[in-house]
């Protein structure tokens, strides 16, 4: 009985700083309110719900994140009454009463994880607040779904909106503490401007538009970040060699996506020129987004994304159409006459001069095919042949180290380009791989199996000397 006296004092008390009591709704919005609610999704209940918290005086990053998060718990209880009234109005409606109960269910688990949010906070772990509050967001959503089956009542459409707006609320809070895990506690780095499809809660259009107002050749270090909200932009977007330090935030692989069809058949059109996204500047990083060319193979080159940028990272991205760690590879069927099948190589590197110290690096990936294209891949493998690279230039580098890569690799590994072409100067390497397609008895000879005490060599803090400036939140 004393352990369970003692939990729900705790429960009284656990989100005690910005009490409901105390909250004035004529609190004027500050700017600080303003620039935390900045990295959210829906700015503008951010600012309702900040505004009205009794936030103490020059609040930091975290205060914010912790008035988001009681805010989201304080609203979580009135959900759960109200849930817990329709549960009780629905006897002798099965459907009813089963969508409540489980209604029930689901926010106790959401009102277990946000505790378990706000205790890693208080740790300092803010990995595992995310993953918690993450839980949390999914629970929320996962009662509006239930409820939307047996939408038959007042009290259940109130509800309903009731968890949308909680849902939008379990949203911010969360984007708060990923723009702290991924910028650090100062919240001018988090969002400087935001990209909207619609127009609606951002500051322009197109990412083009974004990227125009950023500095030039900032003095410091700080970045310029532009978060780009969900949906598909149709642009060519190039960020150019004075932009420095940009950074493209979006709402995650296949939600924020960046298309062009530039290709080298166009009047006028180069390689160079053909790509969706291009960047010159140094210090370019980008996450959660998807840049794809979709001109297809018929035309040639077409490039996705080009990169000239110094220090610079791109994580959780997708390319259609460097270092690469922890990514997935995915070969897609051409759009027109798939069954018709292709040549295709995953990488080709224009080194020039052996002196150079460019490569690209494949470390820990998956290296795979659509659920299409292995249709297409298996129905005749002998249409459809996948390599690993190929030349472009004389002193081409590639190397792919502890990656799984699935039978719709050739046994060959890599592809010449025009006949014994730069087959004598590249280098094309190979370490640790599993999988079907890893297996090395039948590769080219003018491959390599990199020796293990060569390794270092090409790991991220020899490389490109990623421990020096990488973000460690990255």
């Amino acid at each position: 009985m004393s352990a369970f006296l003692l939990f729900s004092l705790l429960s009284l008390n656990f989100f005690s700083t910005p009490s409901s009591s105390t909250r004035n709704p004529n609190f004027p919005v500050s700017s600080e309110i303003r620039l935390a609610c900045k990295s959210t999704r829906f700015p503008r209940p951010c600012r309702a719900s900040l505004s009205r918290s009794s936030l103490p005086p020059n609040p930091t990053s975290l205060d914010f994140i912790r008035s988001a998060l009681s805010d989201t718990y304080d609203k979580l209880k009135k959900g759960q009454s109200m849930v817990k009234t329709i549960l009780d109005t629905s006897r002798g409606d099965l459907n009813r009463t089963t969508a409540a109960t489980n209604c029930v269910n689901i926010l106790y688990y959401s009102d277990y994880r946000i505790r378990s949010t706000n205790d890693s906070l208080a740790r300092g772990k803010i990995k595992d607040a995310r993953a918690w509050m993450s839980a949390a967001l999914g629970y929320h959503f996962g009662c509006w779904s239930a409820l939307k089956y047996v939408n038959t009542t007042k009290l259940i459409g109130k509800t309903m909106s009731f968890l949308d707006a909680l849902t939008k609320h379990t949203s911010n809070a969360l984007s708060m503490m990923v723009a702290y895990d991924n910028y650090g506690k100062d919240m001018a780095e988090w969002v400087d401007v935001t990209v909207s499809k619609d127009g609606r809660g951002g500051n322009y259009k197109s990412v083009q538009e974004a990227v125009n107002a950023a500095p030039d050749n900032p003095e410091s270090r700080r970045r310029f970040v532009i978060y780009i909200k969900e949906g598909v932009y149709e642009e060519t977007v190039r960020v150019p060699f004075e932009k420095r330090n940009v950074v493209f935030l979006g709402d995650g692989m296949g939600k924020t996506i960046i298309t062009g069809s530039l290709n080298v058949k166009m009047h006028g059109i180069s390689t160079f020129n053909t790509a969706t996204v291009g960047i010159l500047a140094d210090g370019f990083m980008a996450r959660g987004l998807t840049i794809r060319n979709t001109a297809g193979p018929d035309v040639h080159q077409a490039v996705a994304f080009r990169s000239d940028s110094d220090l610079s990272v791109v994580e959780n991205c997708e390319f259609l159409a460097s270092m690469f760690q922890d990514c997935e590879i995915l070969v897609a069927p051409r759009q027109l006459n798939p069954e018709k099948g292709a040549n295709n190589a995953i990488a080709a590197l224009g080194r020039t001069d052996p002196a150079q110290s460019t490569g690209l690096v494949f470390q820990n990936c998956l290296i795979n095919g659509t659920d299409e294209y292995m249709r297409y891949y298996h129905s005749n493998p002998k249409l459809h042949k996948n390599y690993l690279g190929r030349p472009w230039k004389e002193f081409s580098r590639i190397v792919f180290i502890n990656c799984v890569m699935e039978d719709l690799i050739h046994p060959d590994g890599w592809m010449p380009w025009d006949g014994d072409f730069a087959l004598k100067t590249l280098f094309f390497g190979e370490f640790g791989n599993t999988g079907p397609g890893s297996v090395v008895s039948k590769r080219v000879a003018w491959s390599s199996q990199i020796p293990s005490q060569h390794l270092h060599t090409y790991s991220v803090q020899n490389f490109i000397q990623g421990d020096q400036w990488i973000p460690s939140s990255s």
